[in-house]
């Protein structure tokens, strides 16, 4: 008998990347499986070549994580967890090469304005590369070169570089929130506090909106987050993404969610799952 096939858990971004990073400390005994797109992601979930998917879905500092809220409910993945990472940026170099001799960097666009002070303060210059993680790769096979890079320190630890300094961002609370996705359904009760998140549409009637959340706030049901998006290149179509405390089997959030039912015209839920604690 075959040893059974190790589980895989897929991502967007190279070996290394913040989200490589999110996969590590949630499933740490899945193979990563690096794909190139969140739509590369989804067809690794789809064709079996993943078990699992991390997904970023909103950073502190950037806000939504652009398009994932209008892939999300096209995917047929449900939410079973959510993970928190705090994007801590490191400064790595090949073997050898000191910070002092570091005047020029790269990494992905986002972060090079994030660790600003740390550079300004040594004069080192920047520039932008398409992923943090692929520049760390491309500078793992630079030989001789006197450049850094700026990237989760995972990545100096697989490219085999050297990591000069560690926590160089200038905030220390920037946080990216994942989501963890399955192909199978979970909405059993895994923790004290649960979080349900779902899409919908309101009915193009006056006031759909403030009649459809009207439940929750009489139901006493606690909504964390609520955010809109266009969809089909209409201006009309405008669908809804919201997390709430909750479980649907509570009287109250089912009582919500049933007048939610009278003012959309779709509602759908992405996923029950419990509440990190690392939320703030």
């Amino acid at each position: 008998m075959s040893a059974q096939t190790p589980p895989r858990i897929a991502f967007q971004g190279a070996l290394g990347s913040y989200s490589h990073q999110a996969s590590l400390n949630a499933r740490p005994d899945m193979i990563p499986v690096p794909c190139d797109t969140f739509e590369g992601v989804f067809r690794a979930m789809a064709e079996g070549r993943a078990d699992l998917a991390m997904l970023p879905v909103e950073n502190t500092t950037y806000g939504r994580v652009a398009d994932i809220h209008r892939l999300l409910p096209e995917s047929g993945l449900h939410i079973i967890d959510e993970a928190f990472v705090r994007v801590r940026i490191a400064l790595m170099a090949r073997p050898g090469v000191a910070l002092s001799d570091i005047k020029h960097v790269r990494a992905h666009l986002v972060l090079l304005p994030q660790a600003r002070s740390f550079l300004d303060a040594h004069g080192i210059t920047s520039e932008a590369a398409a992923d943090s993680a692929g520049a760390a790769a491309d500078l793992a096979q630079a030989e001789g070169s006197l450049e850094g890079v700026l990237a989760p320190e995972v990545a100096a630890d697989i490219n085999g570089l050297t990591v000069l300094a560690r926590d160089i961002e200038d905030l220390d609370h920037n946080t990216t929130r994942f989501l963890l996705m399955s192909r199978d359904i979970d909405q059993s009760r895994r923790g004290k506090t649960m979080i349900t998140t779902f899409v919908f549409e309101v009915r193009n009637i006056p006031a759909a909106l403030y009649k459809a959340m009207g439940g929750f706030a009489t139901n006493g049901v606690n909504m964390t987050k609520l955010e809109s998006y266009m969809v089909g290149g209409s201006f009309t179509a405008t669908q809804f993404y919201a997390d709430i405390e909750g479980h649907p089997d509570d009287p109250d959030v089912a009582r919500a969610m049933e007048e939610l039912g009278y003012f959309t015209n779709m509602l759908k839920v992405l996923g029950v799952y419990p509440s990190s604690t690392d939320r703030g």
